[in-house]
């Protein structure tokens, strides 16, 4: 027999990927999901052998480095649950700011809403259900997500129109936007090499990487395209790699965009750049 406390503390130490605090917390989702245990279980008494064979197959994925949020199939934001799956992207803490920016600037009604690149739908789900009766849109090249994203929309019930789109290539689907939002890919390729094998092997790349020659691309891109697709006084807001805030800043400034300003995360790293059109 062992205790709740001691079956974390155990499996914890087994996890080599993750720092202990780290592992204890995932650990202790895990148990969650499949036992309904909780810290405050902690002086319970488990029998090893007697744990579901569901729970131990996962716990050995959590092992092998595959992130919980794509064991258990689902990831909290903004005080949500999310499915994901290999075809997303799990949604991070720093989105959740983003996201709570875009509310807190925005309150008037019936705003019109574009978020490109939407993997899960996280972002204009949480905006359709957060803000004063939006018409929300999203887009993503990725079919598999988009299903992920429209899936989430409705069990939800958040009302977004999604697009399928390569931003690259085609235009935007919808204009008289107030409001155009990514969180497009931004990390250069040359970064894999000090990646968390977690997110290089378990998280899509085309939702990721960047050339290393045009780290921008993306950026410069959707910025472009934000120029017609945006009403007059019309916001763009982006997520950002934290060392490209003053050159994300430039190219919106330099595109005719005003009140371009770059805000940092709660951890104090350059995270967002958001602009005025003209």
């Amino acid at each position: 027999m062992i205790n709740y406390n001691s079956l974390v503390k155990k499996w914890a130490s087994e996890l080599e990927l993750y720092e202990l605090p780290e592992a204890q917390n995932l650990v202790e989702w895990l148990l969650e999901h499949h036992l309904g245990l909780r810290r405050v279980d902690m002086m319970n008494f488990l029998e090893e052998k007697d744990l579901p064979k569901a729970l131990l197959d996962d716990y050995e994925r959590l092992k092998k480095g595959e992130p919980i949020q794509q064991i258990i199939g689902k990831a909290p934001f903004y005080g949500r649950e999310f499915q994901v799956s290999r075809d997303t992207l799990i949604p991070r803490n720093e989105t959740e700011e983003l996201v709570h920016l875009i509310i807190k600037e925005n309150p008037q009604p019936n705003l019109r809403i574009l978020d490109i690149g939407t993997g899960t739908g996280c972002i204009p789900v949480s905006l359709f259900l957060e803000m004063n009766q939006p018409r929300v849109f999203a887009l993503d090249i990725s079919e598999p997500a988009l299903r992920i994203a429209g899936a989430n929309a409705r069990e939800l019930k958040a009302e977004v129109e999604f697009f399928q789109a390569d931003i690259l290539n085609e235009s935007i689907p919808v204009d008289s936007l107030d409001i155009l939002v990514s969180n497009p890919p931004y990390i250069p390729e040359k970064g894999k090499k000090g990646m968390h094998p977690n997110v290089l092997d378990f998280e899509p790349g085309l939702a990721l990487f960047v050339p290393d020659e045009d780290p921008l691309l993306f950026y410069r891109r959707i910025a472009e395209l934000g120029k017609k697709a945006l009403e007059p006084k019309g916001k763009i807001y982006f997520e950002i790699h934290e060392d490209y805030g003053k050159a994300v800043q430039k190219l919106l400034s330099d595109l005719g965009y005003t009140e371009v300003e770059i805000i940092e995360d709660l951890n104090g790293k350059d995270r967002m750049v958001r602009g005025k059109n003209l």
